[in-house]
């Protein structure tokens, strides 16, 4: 069920791998990457665009453009089906280990005939990559945890991607007629960060014609099984969906039975058991006489528990039914209380839309501020300069007065150097209103040093924010080796906020540091890091995994109001 822009974002992704793996141009390669990310944040649906529409987008020209209409045209893209026709299939196979990349991947294909990351992970064992060159022990240790990675991750797929089918199949069978209820249960409910299945629930009276509907969508791939009460499908995706269809008078006992992780579900039936109840998906029935006490709504069967309603995202058994019992459940963060992003990023730097374009779309929001924070000059790569970070304040400044209520933030991105300094001098700094500070490179330092690093960011009187702080990309890239006590004593100490970055692939920090943090009396900002004005909508993951650490209003610095706000950013100036 993906959109044509993540379909066309993938193949462009994969062809500029390739462009890698067999020694190509690397501008090209960054070219095609460059595009990729361009089409993939398009808010716009590339499916009706012609070439001239396409190289409106950024960093599509015509090249480019005309192999993705090709695509859109015949569903194939000749020169990648060239390229792939070149490369064995073990080597594609083996780029997806993070920390690999495709010239050692090549490498492991032409000198140890490897092709699998079954046979990789044997070569690892058998010690068979000590003398090849490049592959030091550092190195090895790093694809071990790759390939660990990338079991971990499995069949499961990231929120976002998971989210995306689930409300596209709601739509669906919610246009069933029949139909009185529709929605996600499971994992996708708790907000987790990857998804192994969909559970969808409906409340009817008949069955057959959602399994039928089910069974017929286009995204449906293959049919695993089909029943009344149950129906299993699997999307072209690989992602299992199964669909429960229930009666009305038992939407609430179906959605807690179904939402749940096992371990809160099995303390929830517990007090059931010990009140001479039995709780299924169909309700809360006395167990003697068998007599329904409560199952139309959760509320209604959370009560007979004696419990108040829980939160999907807090349904995991860490303590959330103790505090349910002595009243002391976190009122949590929602996406309604957050007044503005404090993370977003232009076409100045590595942003896909200008200044005004993001601007208008956050005042779109209804926020009450709004930060643009562009890369400074050590991110080289994005070739910031003095001249053109203090033009971009002046333009903020001329845009403020065309807003209504939503103020305008100047901000930047700084980088945290190996010795922990950040770009710019303090007098510079000191006319910014908000300062992120990111890692963005030298990820494998030592632990000690990198708590260095990180705490000495922190200790800059002019760092808010540290950004996406452990720096990990889900399945992808492992997060930085830190003590993070010691960074989320610091941050605390010193009145710097942690991020929780809301783009699908980060999702940093983790709802268990999150956690971790708050103990130590950590506040957070919820922000996007958006790089295109569809990366706002971005905002709701970030959420989800802010109520997964059980954060509330008053824990997130960005759901403050603008004269609380600024006086966290002076850092007690």
């Amino acid at each position: 069920m993906a959109r044509p822009n993540d379909e066309v974002e993938a193949l462009l992704r994969e062809y500029a791998d390739l462009i890698a793996i067999t020694g190509g141009d690397a501008f090209k390669a960054r070219a095609y990457e460059k595009a990729a990310r361009a089409i993939g944040g398009y808010p716009a649906d590339i499916a009706g665009l012609d070439e001239d529409g396409l190289k409106e987008i950024p960093n599509v020209g015509r090249s480019i453009a005309d192999k993705v209409v090709e695509y859109l045209r015949t569903g194939r893209m000749a020169v990648l089906e060239e390229r792939r026709a070149k490369i064995p299939a073990g080597v594609r196979e083996l780029i997806a280990v993070p920390g690999l990349g495709p010239k050692k991947a090549l490498r492991l294909y032409e000198d140890l005939h490897i092709s699998s990351v079954q046979q990789l992970s044997a070569a690892l064992d058998a010690d068979a990559l000590a003398d090849l060159r490049g592959f030091g022990e550092k190195s090895r240790e790093n694809i071990r945890h790759g390939i660990e990675l990338l079991r971990r991750a499995g069949a499961r797929v990231p929120l976002s991607t998971a989210l995306d089918t689930a409300e596209e199949i709601v739509a669906e069978l919610s246009r069933v007629t029949g139909c009185r209820r529709c929605a996600c249960a499971g994992s996708l409910r708790r907000m987790r960060e990857t998804v192994g299945d969909l559970d969808i629930l409906v409340a009817a009276r008949r069955s057959d014609p959602f399994m039928a509907a089910l069974c017929e969508l286009p995204a449906t791939a293959e049919v695993v099984a089909r029943g009344t009460k149950k129906t299993s499908v699997r999307t072209a995706e690989g992602l299992q969906v199964d669909l429960r269809v229930l009666p009305q008078e038992s939407w609430g006992a179906g959605m807690q039975y179904f939402t749940g992780s096992k371990g809160h579900n099995i303390r929830t039936r517990t007090i059931a058991v010990h009140q001479g109840l039995k709780l299924s998906e169909y309700g809360l029935f006395d167990a003697g006489s068998g007599q329904s006490l409560a199952s139309r709504t959760e509320e209604e069967v959370y009560a007979r528990l004696g419990l108040p309603w829980i939160p999907p995202t807090l349904r995991e058994d860490r303590g959330e039914i103790e505090a349910a019992l002595h009243g002391e459940l976190p009122e949590v963060v929602t996406e309604r209380d957050i007044r503005g992003d404090l993370h977003t990023h232009t076409d100045l730097t590595d942003g896909l839309a200008p200044l005004e374009e993001m601007v208008a779309a956050a005042s779109k929001r209804g926020y009450a501020y709004y930060a643009v924070t562009d890369h400074a000059p050590r991110l080289y790569m994005q070739r910031m300069t003095d001249e053109k970070v203090l033009a971009q304040r002046e333009r903020l400044r001329e845009l403020a007065g065309t807003l209504g209520r939503m103020r305008l933030l100047h901000g930047t991105e700084l980088n945290i150097d190996p010795d922990g300094e950040v770009d710019w001098p303090a007098g510079f700094l000191a006319g910014f209103d908000v300062c992120v500070a990111s890692v963005h490179s030298h990820f494998g330092l030592g632990r000690g040093a990198m708590t260095r690093r990180l705490v000495r960011a922190c200790e800059n009187p002019y760092v808010n924010i540290i950004g996406h702080p452990t720096t990990r990309l889900i399945g992808r890239r492992a997060g930085v080796d830190a003590d993070w006590d010691e960074v989320f004593a610091a941050c605390a100490r010193t009145g710097t906020a942690l991020e929780v970055n809301a783009q699908p692939d980060r999702l940093d920090l983790c709802d268990v540091d999150i956690l971790r943090a708050r103990e130590h009396g950590v506040k957070f900002a919820v922000n996007t890091d958006a790089h295109a004005v569809a990366h706002l909508a971005q905002l709701r993951y970030g959420v989800g995994t802010a109520q997964r650490g059980w954060l509330t209003r008053d824990d997130v610095i960005n759901t403050w109001p603008l004269t609380r706000l600024r006086r966290f950013l002076r850092k007690g100036g």
